[in-house]
């Protein structure tokens, strides 16, 4: 009985708050869908992704709003070295990777967090042969991730840390725009 008689006490104190913040004197303002877009002002960025999962992993957590606000041509060579001594504490074997990028080298292009686009060669992040030349929808960028960090100059070390094992989309793409698939 005490529960029931909680539960009616919130709803009124609800209810009370919506009659309290509306006022029926107030002046109506009608919102006009506009078709020019207003790009006047000073507007700050706030977060970037152009690889998934780099922020998450190699930068730590003091530094996220520092990664996500430093524009593309700073980010090397503000944060390669400590990409550098995440990638070399997550595998301490670290030599090359199947690019045949030492740990500097591979870092200085993590760091660099943008989605590089061919206009010559497929869109794809890796197929075997074409190597961040874009993303495609299907592609397996964490595994891949996984694969250029764990996986050694032939993707054959530590075969336990190089897929999620999640091998496709929950649901299939679509074929045509807007190409992705209904939300669950």
């Amino acid at each position: 009985m005490k529960s029931i008689k909680n539960k009616l006490v919130i709803a009124a104190a609800l209810v009370a708050l919506l009659f309290v913040g509306c006022n029926a004197e107030e002046e109506t303002t009608t919102v006009v869908k506009s078709d020019v877009l207003d790009f006047s002002g000073a507007y700050t960025q706030q977060d970037q992704m152009g690889r998934p999962a780099i922020n998450t992993v190699f930068v730590n957590s003091g530094s996220k709003d520092n990664f996500n606000t430093t524009v593309p041509s700073a980010m090397g060579s503000s944060f390669q070295s400590a990409f550098q001594s995440k990638l070399l504490a997550l595998n301490a074997g670290y030599t090359t990777n199947l690019l045949g990028l030492d740990a500097q080298t591979f870092t200085t292009v993590l760091a660099t967090d943008v989605l590089n686009v061919s206009t010559t060669a497929p869109t794809t992040f890796y197929d075997g042969t074409n190597v961040l030349t874009g993303r495609a929808l299907a592609d397996d960028v964490i595994d891949v991730e996984l694969i250029l960090i764990f996986g050694g100059p032939n993707a054959t070390q530590n075969p336990g840390l190089t897929s999620d094992n999640v091998s496709s989309n929950d649901k299939a793409f679509l074929a045509s725009f807007p190409y992705l698939a209904s939300p669950w």
